[in-house]
């Protein structure tokens, strides 16, 4: 028997990555005790900065805006009590395709084994019970996504805990309702082309291959306004534009794929923490 809090850790790409895919979670499991540890990879630099101006445009600042970002982060940690926060501040590489993706010093361009070096140095020092982060793709195929599984993935490899670890998923039944949804939003949202309408086709997984439902209902309210808290981005957040109230129809639910175990628990289960107490 040991005094040590079970312990989530969850590694996220940029500030609001939390929110979106973790913030139900994250809040349930604080306020049932368990320490909740975020693990925040890049500085955010190539999100929107004040009034909306785009990496690239004249005005906009990196490094002001990862500034910026970082009190967001912080403001939506209070809001769902982050017990911890990391930030390895590499800096973002920005979307697919974008110049910043070469950058050196940019997350992208960070060799794996220097990420999970310093990751796994914050794994011995936490030591989860549960780590959760993106899949192969990072769920949608961004760059720093991609690289926060990858180090990921590589700095549990380095150590000997042996954590339940799982990647971040939606059903595909609720991927083809979120569509419907986001152009009941947005009416003059244009029809996708035939190739990147198949691309959202597989993005996450059949409803049979999930492996955990968690009930966050009682928390959306939190995950939406931790999502709230990163202010600077809300143009791309579209989840804000539903209102809380139809935020939680929509979010009280977080699906998971499980892809280590040392527990044995059945799937599909209810609990990331399944077989653990």
């Amino acid at each position: 028997m040991t005094d040590r809090p079970l312990t989530l850790m969850a590694v996220h790409a940029h500030p609001d990555d939390e929110a979106t895919g973790t913030g139900g979670v994250l809040a349930r499991y604080a306020a049932e005790g368990i320490r909740t540890v975020l693990v925040t990879c890049t500085d955010g630099g190539c999100g929107d900065g004040p009034g909306g101006v785009k990496p690239g445009d004249p005005g906009h600042d990196p490094a002001a805006v990862a500034l910026m970002r970082r009190q967001e982060l912080e403001a939506s940690c209070d809001v769902l009590k982050v017990s911890d926060l990391e930030m390895l501040d590499y800096a973002d590489s920005g979307m697919t395709g974008w110049p910043s993706n070469d950058a050196p010093g940019s997350f992208w361009q960070t060799p794996v084994e220097e990420g999970a070096a310093r990751l796994a140095e914050l794994m011995r020092h936490y030591r989860p019970d549960v780590v959760v982060t993106y899949d192969e793709n990072g769920f949608y195929g961004h760059p720093d996504h991609i690289q926060a599984h990858r180090i990921t993935m590589a700095a549990l490899e380095m150590t000997a805990l042996t954590p339940k670890v799982y990647w971040t998923t939606m059903p595909r039944s609720m991927m083809q309702r979120f569509g419907e949804t986001v152009r009941e939003f947005q009416e003059d949202m244009p029809e996708p082309d035939p190739a990147e309408a198949a691309a959202m086709a597989e993005i996450g997984l059949p409803d049979d291959e999930i492996t955990t439902w968690v009930d966050t209902t009682a928390f959306s309210g939190q995950k939406f306004d931790a999502l709230a808290a990163h202010a600077s981005q809300g143009e791309n957040i579209f989840f804000l534009k539903m209102g809380k109230e139809r935020f939680g129809e929509w979010m009280g639910i977080e699906t998971f794929v499980r892809v280590k175990d040392a527990t044995g628990a059945a799937v599909p289960e209810n609990d990331l923490f399944a077989g653990l107490r």
